[in-house]
């Protein structure tokens, strides 16, 4: 055992031993691979339970088809009377699966962060481990207002340019399943986008980045954003790029001063 002198608050010189810890530097837990591997089965196997579950329960016709004509209300906002075709036998099928999948990750979200935390847990100290439930509280919350956004603001403002470009010389029959992809991919991106802030910080108190660095960072930010917008969007028009690309940009610079609350200018 070794030992070593500080001054203790009232001016008298304490001993200070290798059991007496500072609580910041609480030793990590020590796991070996297999056990790591064992961890991760664990955790995708809660995980995967939550989306089945929640999926299965949007399966059942009569909530998963209360679930599809929310999914039609955007596009209505154009036309009240608008519904799309059935081009084949299974399409109805299929586009109950996808959106009984898009709500079972939602309603599971808590859960797939839980995991991810619980997974990631060993190697952080004592007061890192106090950030685990603000984190899942905050990250369920940030989905669940992506998804939000997506569908009370980008899809009905995209749908209607949409529905609306050059109806003067062709009609709108869209196929229901190329509709609902269009949907609940524009709500999974955006739903994941808005975690952007909080996956900027989690880097920022690893020491990954700096506030400093992402603060002089904000042109290929910009870029990036749009660049990103383009590819993951499955239309080519701006307006739809520009409502997926101006929130992702926000949340990257809410991200930076969440950095800085962590570790300041550094």
């Amino acid at each position: 055992m070794t030992s070593d002198t500080s001054i203790s608050e009232s001016g008298h010189p304490r001993e200070l031993t290798d059991e007496e810890p500072p609580e910041d530097t609480t030793p990590r837990e020590e796991m070996t691979l297999i056990e790591h591997l064992l961890e991760l089965r664990t955790r995708v196997m809660w995980s995967a339970i939550a989306v089945t579950i929640s999926t299965g329960a949007l399966l059942i016709p009569t909530i998963g088809f209360e679930f599809i004509e929310l999914m039609l209300e955007p596009a209505r906002a154009h036309d009240p009377q608008w519904t799309p075709q059935s081009l084949g036998p299974l399409d109805r099928i299929v586009t109950l699966f996808k959106v009984a999948l898009l709500g079972g990750i939602a309603l599971a979200m808590p859960v797939l962060i839980y995991q991810t935390m619980r997974f990631v847990t060993p190697a952080l100290t004592k007061k890192e481990k106090r950030w685990v439930l603000p984190i899942v509280i905050g990250g369920s919350i940030a989905f669940l207002g992506g998804l939000a956004f997506a569908y009370f603001v980008v899809l009905p403002l995209s749908l209607v340019f949409l529905l609306s470009f050059g109806d003067s010389w062709a009609r709108d029959d869209w196929q229901v399943s190329l509709y609902i992809d269009f949907v609940t991919r524009m709500m999974l991106i955006l739903g994941i986008a808005f975690e952007t802030p909080l996956i900027v910080m989690g880097m920022a108190k690893l020491g990954v980045v700096t506030s400093r660095k992402l603060l002089g960072w904000w042109r290929w930010a910009i870029l990036g954003a749009f660049l990103g917008s383009a590819i993951v969007t499955p239309t080519i028009d701006p307006v739809t790029q520009s409502l997926v690309a101006g929130p992702v940009i926000v949340l990257y610079f809410v991200g930076v001063g969440l950095a800085w609350l962590v570790r300041g200018k550094d």
